[in-house]
């Protein structure tokens, strides 16, 4: 019995070691994992094929940083960083290439990586610019007005078949994408000039009002419940309301690389009191140049051609 005794000891004083060692090591794992990113940045994204609705992209692999026996399958994330720690999903997969569909031709957009999984995550990759080829047609946006909260919206655009065949008008809608603040819908559009004749230019203001209803009560009391949906056309005082500006031709025909000429557009309130334009998506400051402002959406046939607000 006494040198059985001894003989089993040191083994279980090793076996607890042993033990007490992993624990340590997984913890620290664990510890660095909850500290920072358990996986390393896959590589900037690369272009391998463009085309007018679709990107497809390839970078270099993440790998686990730590023990290698926790690792777990790697997911990675496709985005559009769109500021501080926000940006638009784009697409997941398994692999290392992916191609995304449904974007936007003509337009450009800031695309990253990042891997997720399981048990950790790696920060998001350098972030590339790339713009997509060019669909049936584009729209370039000169702004006229220098001050963006005066009375008047203020533009000039102009449509060019960017496509290789007869491009019909009558199929083209344009939208100016903006938010009317502080829930005052009241917007005249107008052309003041255009090179093919305003005549064959039509304009309607489209918006969207967010569930709710009209305030009520006494004067100074509370309002009643709002309800959902809100009754039609009534916009929530005070709250931003999203909507646009259409823009349709009655006929005409553009050939391959020819354009409409300039559309000189203004739109005001009824009250002609003040709009501010700097939240409206598609706008862009006053620099005297033309540009292919893809806030501005352009659709063919119901097909989008150019344009994506949320690039």
């Amino acid at each position: 019995m006494y040198c059985g005794y001894h003989s089993t000891m040191p083994t279980r004083r090793v076996t607890a070691a042993v033990a007490v060692a992993a624990l340590a090591s997984l913890l620290a794992v664990s510890a660095a994992r909850a500290d920072g990113p358990a996986i390393s940045t896959p590589g900037a994204p690369t272009v391998v094929a463009n085309g007018p609705h679709q990107l497809t992209l390839s970078w270099t692999p993440s790998t686990w940083i730590g023990d290698p026996a926790a690792e777990q399958p790697i997911n990675y994330e496709v985005q559009a960083p769109l500021g501080p720690n926000t940006y638009r999903w784009l697409g997941t997969t398994l692999d290392t290439t992916i191609t995304l569909t449904d974007l936007a031709p003509g337009t450009t957009y800031r695309i990253a990586i990042a891997a997720r999984a399981l048990g950790g995550y790696s920060d998001s990759s350098p972030a590339i610019t790339v713009r997509t080829a060019s669909g049936r047609a584009t729209v370039s946006y000169l702004n006229l007005d220098w001050s963006p909260t005066n009375n008047q919206i203020q533009h000039i655009l102009k449509v060019t078949n960017t496509g290789t065949g007869p491009l019909d008008l009558s199929a083209v809608r344009v939208r100016y994408h903006l938010r009317f603040e502080g829930g005052n819908t009241s917007l005249v559009p107008n052309c003041d000039w255009a090179a093919l004749g305003c005549h064959r230019i039509r304009q309607t203001v489209q918006f969207f009002v967010p569930p709710g209803g009209p305030p009520g009560g006494p004067p100074g009391g509370t309002p009643p419940a709002l309800t959902t949906p809100a009754p039609p056309n009534y916009p929530i005082p005070g709250t931003p309301v999203p909507g646009w500006v259409e823009l349709t031709f009655t006929d005409g025909t553009l050939e391959p690389g020819e354009s409409t000429g300039p559309i000189q557009l203004r739109h005001h309130r009824h009250s002609w009191s003040d709009i501010d334009e700097r939240d409206d998506p598609s706008w862009l400051a006053a620099t005297s140049q033309w540009t292919e402002n893809a806030r501005i959406t352009l659709d063919v046939d119901e097909v989008r051609e150019f344009g994506d607000t949320y690039t």
